[in-house]
């Protein structure tokens, strides 16, 4: 009987999975459970169906290419091979490829990132800004050698010659594309040498036209200082640089139309504007000729000395009334005056005086009311009309309202 130890039970069973062709590459169909992304890169996941689970692992070496995010519920179909995990003594999915099952991998990535950054608020309108009326500068983006500069030159040169394109060329697809993209659009705004900027490039499959679904494509567009017109494939073609752009064009010669203005309807547009500026003018000076002349017919003009007569008659006569005014305004006053003078006179106490009366002060100033004030052999002032005189008491009698 042969007695084996975990370890090496556990090595041999592994190695019959690993010898085992059906299950050493296998692709298998299942709903993702339990999915985590660790801080390490590698990704967690049970793949199960409605009678089974297995747990499955895809290392960072694998994960950093996913175009799209594993999610709960989303139903894949993963390429790997099963061994067992030796330390838990588990069998596990190794995944070295994950398919969303039922629809294309760019296609879900598109909608996640897509559904992503518009919760971020990147394609709301008020982010977007208006486009130069008159620009003098256009700004291009795409490859130096595709149709699109092409277009664009053919149709820029027939509505305006005098605006200037600078070409920064730019790889269009590939994994160099979306980093080359977001650098010139960060050199123009460096540079600030143009007033609006189209990145663009003809139509393709979405493989070809996905350097402009790049996240960092995105970003850089609603970043961008300098309006942006995005001209990606044709017409039924839509990338999340669209929905981030000022403005989306069908095709780069349509974005060539909105950006550069017809210079045949620019005349006309300012021909129109100098005609309306004329009439304007013309109406304006017509009104106010009309009131020139409804002015000069006034009395005002045609009989001045008459208009200034009744003024100066109306002046005259508030003179007249003014003076009358200011005499009534006297004769009260001197009224008032001599009926207060009276009443001062008669308060006078030099007046009671001058009537035979005096005042008696003792010699600390204080005026003596009362005999009871007053002692025998006490010196007193008494104030007369003229003069004062200084006394001594020599007899009190006391006497009340004539009694004594």
């Amino acid at each position: 009987m042969n007695i084996f130890s975990v370890s090496e039970i556990t090595k041999y069973i592994k190695q019959l999975f690993e010898y085992d062709s059906k299950v050493s590459s296998v692709f298998i169909r299942g709903e993702i459970s339990n999915f985590k992304k660790h801080y390490s890169g590698h990704c967690y996941f049970t793949l199960k169906d409605s009678n089974a689970t297995i747990k499955a692992v895809m290392f960072k070496s694998r994960a950093q290419f996913l175009k799209f995010e594993p999610k709960d519920g989303m139903k894949i179909i993963v390429g790997g091979q099963i061994t067992v995990f030796e330390r838990d003594g588990q069998y596990q999915l190794y995944a070295n490829q994950l398919v969303p099952d039922g629809i294309g991998e760019l296609s879900l990535a598109f909608a996640q990132l897509k559904e992503k950054l518009e919760n971020e608020g990147l394609f709301a309108d008020t982010l977007k800004k208006d486009l130069p009326v008159l620009p003098k500068v256009v700004g291009i983006l795409t490859s130096a050698t595709g149709a699109v500069i092409k277009d664009i030159m053919i149709v820029a040169k027939r509505r305006h010659p005098g605006i200037l394109l600078k070409l920064y060329p730019v790889q269009v697809q590939g994994p160099e594309a979306p980093m080359q993209i977001v650098h010139g659009i960060e050199v123009f705004n460096e540079l600030n040498n143009v007033d609006v900027i189209i990145v663009g490039r003809g139509g393709g499959s979405i493989e070809e036209l996905w350097a402009f679904n790049d996240e960092r494509v995105v970003r850089a567009i609603v970043a961008s200082k300098i309006p942006i017109v995005s001209a990606v494939g044709h017409q039924t073609d839509y990338t999340l640089a669209d929905f981030a752009a000022d403005r989306r064009a069908a095709t780069p010669s349509q974005a060539a139309e909105f950006v550069v203005p017809d210079v045949r309807e620019l005349y006309k547009y300012v021909s129109t504007l100098h005609n309306m500026l004329e009439s304007n003018i013309r109406n304006v000076l017509q009104h106010h000729f009309r009131r020139l002349e409804q002015s000069t017919l006034n009395r005002v003009f045609t009989y001045p000395y008459e208009v200034l007569a009744d003024r100066q008659q109306a002046l005259d006569n508030c003179m007249q009334r003014l003076e009358q005014a200011i005499k009534v305004i006297v004769r009260d006053k001197k009224h008032t005056f001599t009926i207060t003078a009276e009443k001062l006179a008669m308060l006078n106490p030099l007046a009671v005086l001058a009537r035979g009366y005096s005042i008696v002060h003792t010699l600390d100033g204080q005026v003596v009311k009362d005999t009871a004030a007053l002692q025998p052999g006490q010196k007193i002032e008494i104030v007369l009309n003229r003069g004062r005189v200084d006394a001594e008491i020599i007899h009190i009698q006391e006497e009340h309202h004539g009694k004594s």
